[in-house]
C-alpha cells in the first residue's frame, strides 16, 4: 500500500534541505536559493531537456553524473543562467562553494537553474549565501518548504510530495519537489524536478525506473508547447531504508517502488499543469483502445498541446472539431471512421463525436462539464490492440500572455 506522507523532499531518510533569498530576484521577500543534502553519497540519475540550446548548469550536471553518484544538490531561480558567455564559471562556482561548505566532492554537487534567459549572473550571491544556507539545513517540513519556494518563478503555489510504502519488510520512502509553469512542452521544460528516496536499489534499475516513467509523466505535460533551456529530473536515492538491495527488473520489490514513484511523479506532473502560467482548468486527455504506443502517447499530446482546443476548453466551449484536427496531424495510426469523443468533468459526460463525426448533444450540460476547474477529454480509437495512454495540460487564457508580457519586468 502506497500512503501520502508529509515531509516533501526531506521526507526520505538521510536528506535534509533548505531555502532563502540571497539576493539573485529583486524581492528580498522571495527565496531564491536552495539545497538538497545526504549524509552519504546517494546513487543518482538525472533527464535532462532536449533543447540543442543547453543552460550551464545542465553541461555541469551530466558531467558530474558521469559516475553515477552525487551527495548535493544546488538550485537558483530568477536567473537561468543560459547563454551569458560565463555560465559555466558560474555553475561550477556554485558547486565548488557547495562542496567547499558540505564538506564533500565538488563532482558530487548537482546544480540546476531557472529563470531568465540571458542575464549574466554573478557569483557574489552564491559565495555570501551558500555558506548560511548549508548551516540551515533540516530534515523537518519547514525546511523542505523553504527549498521548493525557493525555486518557484511564476509558479503560484509549491509543489511538493511524498509517498510512503513497504519492500522487504521495511518502510521506504520517496519524496519530491519541484518546479513549473510556464515554457512545458512534452519534452521536458523550464521543469526543475527533484526526487530523493531511501529505498535500496542498484542505479540501473533506479535509471530505468527513472526513464520509464518520465515518458508517462513530466514528458507528457504541455503548457504553452515551449521546452526551456533548462529542464531537469533528478532522483537521489540513500539506500538508508535497509532493504535488500534491488536488482533485478522482474522483482515484486521493483515491481512496488515502480508503482510508488509512479504515484508521486504522476502527482508532481498533474500540479505543473494545474498550475500552468494563466490556467484556470486542469485538463487531461485520455486515450483508450490504440493500435500502438506511439499512437497512443502522440496523440494524447497532440491534443493536450494544441492551442486551439486549450483555448476551446478555456471558453467552456465543446468544440470537439478542434480534437479531431490534432488527432488528424498526430503521429501514429488510426481509423478516423472509428473515433469516439467523451468529455467529462465533476459535473458529468457527455460524448460529443462518434464514429469521426459529431452526435447530438446538449450545448448547456457540455459548458456546464467544462466550466469545472479539472476537465477531461476521453478519445476512444477503437482498435482491438487496447493501448492506452494520458497527458496534462491546462487552458489557454488572456492571462498566459499578460505573464509573458510582463515575464522580464
Amino acid at each position: 500500500m502506497i500512503k501520502m506522507i508529509n515531509g516533501g523532499i526531506c521526507a526520505a531518510k538521510g536528506f535534509t534541505a533548505g531555502g532563502l533569498h540571497a539576493g539573485i530576484k529583486k524581492d528580498n521577500s522571495q527565496k531564491d536559493l536552495a539545497m538538497i543534502y545526504c549524509e552519504k553519497k546517494c546513487r543518482a540519475a538525472a533527464l535532462f531537456t532536449t533543447n540543442k540550446v543547453k543552460a550551464a548548469p545542465i553541461l555541469v550536471s551530466k558531467n558530474h553524473l558521469s559516475d553515477d553518484t552525487a551527495q548535493a544538490i544546488i538550485v537558483n531561480s530568477g536567473n537561468a543562467n543560459a547563454c551569458t558567455g560565463n555560465g559555466l564559471e558560474i555553475a561550477e562556482k556554485m558547486c565548488e562553494i557547495t562542496a567547499e561548505a558540505l564538506g564533500i566532492n565538488k563532482e558530487d554537487v548537482i546544480v540546476a537553474s531557472t529563470g531568465v534567459i540571458g542575464q549574466e549572473l554573478s557569483a557574489e550571491p552564491f559565495e555570501k549565501s551558500i555558506p548560511v544556507l548549508s548551516k540551515q539545513l533540516g530534515a523537518n517540513e519547514q525546511s523542505g518548504n523553504n527549498a521548493v519556494e525557493a525555486i518557484m518563478t511564476t509558479d503560484t503555489f509549491p509543489k511538493q510530495y511524498a509517498a510512503e510504502f513497504e519492500l522487504d519488510g521495511k518502510k521506504c520512502t520517496i519524496g519530491a519537489m519541484a518546479k513549473g509553469s510556464g515554457m512545458i512542452h512534452p519534452n521536458m521544460a523550464t521543469m526543475l524536478a527533484f526526487i530523493t528516496t531511501d529505498v535500496n536499489i542498484s542505479h540501473y534499475l533506479l535509471e530505468r525506473a527513472l526513464c520509464r516513467l518520465n515518458e508517462l509523466t513530466f514528458n507528457s505535460i504541455s503548457v504553452d508547447g515551449d521546452t526551456s533551456t533548462n529542464d531537469m529530473v533528478c532522483i537521489m536515492s540513500s539506500g538508508l531504508s535497509d532493504n535488500s538491495e534491488i536488482v533485478s527488473v522482474e522483482s515484486e520489490d521493483f515491481k512496488g517502488f515502480v508503482a510508488a514513484l509512479h504515484e508521486v511523479m504522476t502527482y508532481m506532473a498533474r500540479e505543473m499543469a494545474r498550475d500552468g502560467e494563466g490556467a484556470t482548468k486542469l485538463i487531461e486527455c485520455y486515450i483508450w483502445n490504440a493500435p500502438d504506443d506511439l499512437s497512443a502517447n502522440s496523440i494524447a499530446k497532440s491534443v493536450i498541446s494544441s492551442s486551439l482546443v486549450k483555448a476551446a476548453i478555456g471558453a467552456a466551449d465543446a468544440n470537439w472539431g478542434r480534437i479531431l484536427c490534432a488527432i488528424g496531424y498526430a503521429e501514429g495510426e488510426f481509423d478516423i471512421n472509428e473515433v469516439e469523443v467523451t468529455l467529462g468533468s465533476s459535473k458529468g459526460r457527455v460524448t460529443v463525436c462518434k464514429n469521426g463525426t459529431g452526435v447530438l448533444f446538449s450545448e448547456e450540460e457540455a459548458t456546464a462539464i467544462l466550466s469545472e476547474n479539472e476537465v477531461e477529454i476521453s478519445i476512444d480509437l477503437h482498435h482491438s490492440a487496447n493501448v492506452a495512454a494520458r497527458a496534462f495540460g491546462c487552458d489557454l487564457t488572456q492571462e498566459y500572455v499578460r505573464i509573458n508580457a510582463d515575464y522580464r519586468s
